[in-house]
Formats: C-alpha cells, structure tokens, sequence
C-alpha cells in the first residue's frame, strides 16, 4: 500500500530538502497551486511534496526518499499526459522541468537533451545545423513522455517514430541506482524504454540521432465535412502509397478562428495536415493530386521545420479542458468512413477532433518486435480529443469523446498508442503492447519489483 506525505516524519522530509539542489514544493508553499497545473485543465491533483529537480543527484534523492518512505510516486517531464499521470494525489511528485540541455554534435549527428526538455526547445537548438528529431505535432510536448511512448508525428513517414532515433538514455532506477541503456549496456532496459512508458525508471537524458530536415513544405488542406467519406477513402490509397517524403495526418475538425480566414470559422471540415520533407522544387509536383481533390482552403507552402510543429501551439494552449480516446486502426473502410462522417459533424466544441496519423513509410519497416511498440501493422494510429477552455463544457466534450471512439471502436486493432491512453485501466494497457506485455512484465520485474514506478500506463510487476 502507498502511503502519502503527511505520514512521514516532518524531520525527515526536512532532511530531504537539505539534500536537494532544486525546490520542494509542499501544500503551503505559495507557488503550490501553480505548480501543480499540468496541460490538460481537466486534471485537478493534490500532491504532497513536488520536487523540482535540477539535476541527476536531485533524482537519486527524490527516488530514494519515494522508495524509503513507500510513496505513490508519479514523474512529470513536460506535464502535456492526457490523463494526468504526471500527478497523483497525497504522494511524491518528482518533476523534471529543471533538467535542461540540448548538446548537437556534428561529427555524428547527434542530439543530447534533458529529461525535461520540450520539443521545440529541441527544434530551436538543431534547427540553425538543419537537423530535426521526429517528434510530435505539438512544441510544447514534454520530450520524456512523448519518446517513452513511441513518438508519432510530421517525419514519422520519413525517418521513423521518436523511439527509432533513441540510440541511448540515462536513468535512475527504482533502487537509487544510475544506469546508462543503449544496443550494448542494459540492452534489455533500452528495449522496453523505447515504448513501454516511464515503467522502468526515471530518463535524466535522450540521446538521438540527428536528421537532415531545414525546410518543409506543408500546411492544412480543409474539405466540407460532407466530402469526408470520399477524401478519407482518397487519402487511404494516396497516403500509403505516397513516397516517404510526404507525410499527412488526417482530421475531422472545426476552424475555431484566426489564423483561418473568418468564412471558415465554426464550420465543420475533414482536413489533412501536411509536411513534405523531399526536394521542394519538386513539392508542387508531389502535391499535384491532393491539390486535384479540390480543397476549399490550402495553406500549404515552404516554411521552416520549427513553424510546422508550433503550427498549433497558438490554438491549444496549457489549461484547456481534455478528454482523450484512441485506437490502431489498419483500414478505412465504408463503415469507419460513415462513423468518421456521422461524428465529424457533430463536434461539440470549436476545438475538438479526431485526427488519424498514418504509420506507414519508415515507421512501418521496424520490425512488430524490434521495440515495445506492436502496433507496426496498423496503418493508423487514431485518437479523438474533446476540448474547450471552459470546464462548465467537461461533460459534453467527454460525452461526444466517448460516444466517438465506442462507435469506432469495434473497427480498430484492438490496442492504442499509449501516450493517447486516459487512465484506462489494465486491459486497455495489455492490449496496446500486445505481444510484447509479458516481455515487458520480465523487465518491469527485475528493475522494479515493488512497482515504485507505478502512476503511468503501469506494467505491473509479478507477484
């Protein structure tokens, strides 16, 4: 059983703070009620202490002092988690946020980052050598839990998921203990890392290789709600076929407002967000058959490969109201087109939607076992969000959410990508690792057999 904070000893939690270089933040500390806001405004945990570590030796404290005192401990990296599971309520928070540093090298093409980082702070630092690591969609997303989950995003077609550019990584594991994983060095702790969630250990830094990305070419093509099962059907044939270079994840959708042109606000549309990373000489070329389906709104031209991933930073600040559902999908047939259409047209609020990120091209050709990962056949990874900023809105956006993915869902693969997962409970965890569960289940075992670990998609250890 966990226990929380207001069981342990005040001396000791006083010692603890003596050990640190960063601040614990306590229920009466002033900065408190801030501090613990994460992105999705839904979420409204109570912690005991938050540790704000500045360092490795902040970590090793903080995980011994879990550990010692028998905690519910959770670990925030950039706090984007749709369910919360950078919080709990009563017990230890060990944040990472302090934990800061991008180093490039150019004799390798390799990128170093802390385990607090966020993605465009990593896009800032690579950007000026004309390297990129496949991230998200989002700038704002914590590098630690997006790559320990997997990583899908704008170059997911060309250059892999965020885990197939992870060469290496240094943690902390349940015991205090400081390890480094690669191919050669705990190699069976760089396996279950690389998609198995933050079950096995605290991550203090990434290491990645490097891609070269300056310039995309990309940008939103928008299509009347009512064209969606034609475009949906269009695209499936397009996309999977396409050359790696091109990459589009595909949307049911409403325009909230600016930038878009005010025609299209509050209108329903299926859309498809683009990013080519090929020639863009030829990029007109490439597009010639999107641009034949006859949008009625393309904004799709040259820009920097940080403009695409803050693309949406504007629209979906921290504090809004989030509901999350998702699934793998491997094809979008009549009836999943018809369910796409059906609650396409009925999105709740101006920032709702679904979104379908294809993995086919390079993030197909990893192998079903080479990582945690198992989804490799699946053609889709697909999640529906609810969101507005006004939480009087919660219930209808959960509701709409739900409704969704249930009507979606007898359709899917089965499982979902884990950094889409609510917290959903143990089946929906098995099912998203599929084959590759009880291998993590050995590995969750051996390095943290009392389940320390525990607040995230838990692999729960044996008995």
């Amino acid at each position: 059983m966990n226990n929380l904070i207001k069981e342990v000893d005040p001396s000791a939690i006083e010692t603890f703070a003596s050990q640190l270089r960063g601040d614990l933040v306590s229920e009466n500390h002033p900065d408190y009620n801030e501090t613990r806001k994460v992105y999705n405004g839904m979420i409204n945990k109570h912690p005991g202490l938050i540790v704000m570590c500045v360092d490795v030796a902040d970590v090793i404290a903080a995980v011994n002092f879990g550990r010692e005192h028998k905690l519910l401990v959770a670990v925030r990296g950039g706090g984007h988690n749709g369910g919360g599971l950078g919080l709990c309520d009563g017990g230890l928070v060990i944040d990472l946020s302090g934990i800061k540093f991008v180093r490039v090298d150019l004799s390798n093409n390799t990128v170093r980052v802390g385990g607090g980082n966020l993605w465009g702070e990593v896009d800032h630092a690579t950007h000026p050598f004309g390297l990129a690591v496949p991230a998200g969609i989002i700038s704002t997303t914590g590098v630690g839990g997006l790559t320990l989950g997997g990583g899908v995003g704008h170059l997911s077609r060309k250059y892999g998921l965020t885990i197939d550019n992870l060469l290496e990584a240094d943690m902390v594991l349940a015991d205090g203990s400081f390890v480094t994983v690669n191919a050669s060095q705990n190699p069976d702790l760089f396996w279950a890392i690389r998609g198995g969630g933050g079950n096995f250990g605290i991550v203090t830094s990434f290491k990645f290789q490097g891609h070269p990305v300056k310039t995309v070419f990309g940008g939103p093509t928008l299509w009347p709600i009512e064209r969606t099962e034609e475009i949906m059907e269009w695209y499936h044939d397009f996309i999977n076929s396409a050359e790696d270079d091109i990459n589009g994840f595909i949307a049911t959708m409403v325009i909230p407002g600016p930038p878009f042109p005010e025609e299209l606000h509050n209108k329903q549309f299926c859309g498809i967000v683009w990013c080519y990373t090929g020639d863009t000489s030829k990029a007109e070329e490439a597009f010639k058959p999107v641009m034949d389906k006859n949008p009625v709104f393309a904004h799709v031209g040259e820009m920097p490969y940080p403009a695409i991933q803050t693309l949406f930073d504007g629209l979906l600040p921290h504090g809004l109201q989030w509901y999350w559902r998702a699934d793998f999908f491997k094809e979008l047939g009549e009836e999943v087109r018809a369910t796409h259409l059906e609650y396409g047209s009925k999105i709740p609020t101006p920032l709702s939607q679904m979104h379908l990120y294809p993995i086919s091209g390079a993030a197909s050709r990893v192998g079903a076992e080479d990582t945690p990962w198992a989804y490799r056949d699946a053609n889709y990874a697909g999640v529906i969000v609810g969101v507005d900023p006004n939480p009087e809105n919660a219930r209808k956006i959960t509701d709409w959410c739900k409704e969704y993915w249930e009507a979606l869902h007898p359709y899917s693969s089965g499982g979902a990508y884990s950094n889409f997962l609510m917290d959903e409970g143990q089946e929906r965890v098995q099912a998203s690792y599929r084959h590759n569960y009880e291998r993590l289940v050995d590995i969750k075992t051996k390095y943290d057999p009392s389940n320390l670990f525990s607040v995230n998609q838990n692999i729960a250890p044996r008995n």
